[in-house]
């Protein structure tokens, strides 16, 4: 979509706001209510205001359009000073920054404020499937390419797609082209086709996949995890890529930007929240609720993960021919 599309749809975006004079802040939803983004505006500012992180309620406006590009170009283009604004973003805002689907817009426009809860990425096989551990089948997928095939809920090229492809780079793997996969609508068609003998494997989230765990349809291998983790009411952990020596982290983290322009006591007003948001009981019992894992990245120390994951996706999209 035309940059100029984008600045022209925002008169029309779907605004979701309560009347109230006492608001002193806002957060942008990049989508209808519902979604992943409006339940990171939501939540989070919310417990800011019920812990006391802020001192008035926050404001969630739902601005869809673009796949987030429409809010990231409002921002940029309209608001680039206003340090009383942040947006909810996540892994695919920076996926799609990374394969310039924002119209040439860039990461560096705005400031990202941290993460501080995921999605976990995960590797799944059928539960007859011959592959006990995440290297018996990377392994089997470097000497036979052309007889593998994974299934994802991304499109080919998305975040589902490229975690394969970061695993087996770490092996060694540089034809990446050669590896096969199935785009679907969402984690339980990906599934599907694993069970079905369709695919080799599935790679999407861990919310997608526990129902099937539980009723033993699928194992999983490995978490995209730094530590392992468990499924309620299974009395097993899920072994992580990185302790079967695979150092891959790809989660679907969420989190927040701020515009670039906004002041640094802003920035800094605004990433102090969120670490507090992040330390709370509230956020944890939301995290469990909403079957979110612990991940708390704020300030420096997520811009430096989010530029290695960036560089990373923007490099293998170039070699998947997503990208020139």
């Amino acid at each position: 979509m035309k940059l100029s599309k984008l600045k022209l749809m925002v008169a029309g975006a779907t605004l979701s706001i309560a009347a109230s004079s006492s608001f002193a802040a806002e957060c942008i939803a990049p989508a209808n209510p519902g979604g992943g983004w409006d339940f990171t505006c939501r939540q989070i500012g919310k417990i800011m205001h019920d812990i006391g992180a802020v001192a008035d309620p926050i404001q969630v406006t739902n601005m869809a359009g673009a796949g987030g590009g429409l809010a990231y170009a409002h921002i940029v283009n309209e608001r680039d000073d206003d340090g009383d604004v942040i947006v909810a973003a996540s892994t695919a805002t920076a996926t799609r920054l990374a394969q310039n689907a924002y119209s040439g817009m860039t990461s560096d426009q705005v400031r990202f404020l941290g993460a501080i809860g995921a999605d976990p990425g995960v590797i799944v096989v059928a539960k007859d499937s011959p592959y006990q551990t995440l290297n018996e089948l990377l392994d089997d997928v470097i000497a036979n390419p052309g007889k593998h095939a994974f299934a994802g809920g991304s499109a080919a090229g998305g975040y589902d797609h490229l975690k394969v492809l970061m695993a087996l780079k770490r092996k060694g793997f540089t034809d990446i082209r050669k590896v096969k996969y199935i785009a679907v609508d969402g984690d339980a068609d990906a599934i599907t086709q694993t069970v079905g003998g369709f695919t080799s494997a599935m790679t999407g989230d861990i919310s997608g996949v526990v129902s099937f765990i539980k009723n033993g349809d699928v194992r999983v291998l490995a978490s995209f995890t730094d530590e392992r983790i468990e499924i309620p009411g299974l009395n097993a952990e899920i072994p992580t890529a990185k302790e079967q020596g695979i150092d891959v982290v790809a989660v679907n983290w969420r989190g927040l930007y701020t515009p670039k322009g906004a002041s640094d006591a802003s920035y800094k007003k605004w990433s102090d929240a969120l670490a507090q948001v992040a330390a709370s009981k509230e956020w944890a019992d939301a995290m469990e609720a909403n079957g979110l894992v612990k991940f708390t990245k704020v300030g420096p120390d997520f811009q430096n993960y989010l530029n290695g994951v960036m560089q990373e996706v923007q490099d293998m999209s170039k070699e998947l021919g997503v990208l020139k």
